[in-house]
């Protein structure tokens, strides 16, 4: 089966409170099912709305591991690609795992073409990794709580 996207999709995520984010898959292993994904604000009215010009990887608002799900059952849209795609230029970040009953954390570190393999786990200061995203695997639906929420608290 053919994958509905590419690694430069933009696509327009619906937001729960209505309207919709942009986001970019920024690596897409050939057998799918696991992306990353940077996601952009502000919250567009329309998919139409959507421009490409300002889809920078440092203007990200969130940089998330998630299911294609969204992108397979086509509820979000694929609306077109980023301008002369470079993969060198949407590098794999580094993200954080933390336990806040130990306030320990954890610099992690995954594999530059996989999505699902991590390289290294870092312990590391607790207070010291605050700008970077969390670690997780998020479901097409807690993609969209999770961008839903953060572009609703950039509106106060």
């Amino acid at each position: 089966m053919k994958l509905p996207y590419e690694e430069g999709s933009v696509f327009a995520m619906p937001l729960r409170n209505g309207g919709f984010a942009r986001g970019v898959v920024a690596r897409a292993p050939r057998r799918g099912k696991v992306l990353l994904g940077y996601f952009f604000g502000p919250r567009l009215e329309t998919s139409g709305e959507a421009t490409f010009d300002d889809l920078h990887p440092n203007l990200a608002v969130a940089r998330i591991r998630f299911g294609d799900l969204g992108l397979i059952e086509g509820r979000w849209l694929i609306i077109g690609r980023v301008p002369s795609w470079n993969r060198a230029d949407w590098p794999f970040p580094d993200f954080v795992r933390r336990d806040p009953i130990s306030r320990k954390a954890w610099l992690v570190r995954y594999v530059n073409d996989d999505p699902l393999r991590s390289v290294s786990e870092l312990l590391s200061n607790y207070d010291d990794l605050q700008l970077l995203d969390s670690d997780g695997l998020s479901g097409a639906g807690a993609a969209e709580a999770k961008i839903s929420k953060l572009l609703a608290s950039q509106l106060h």
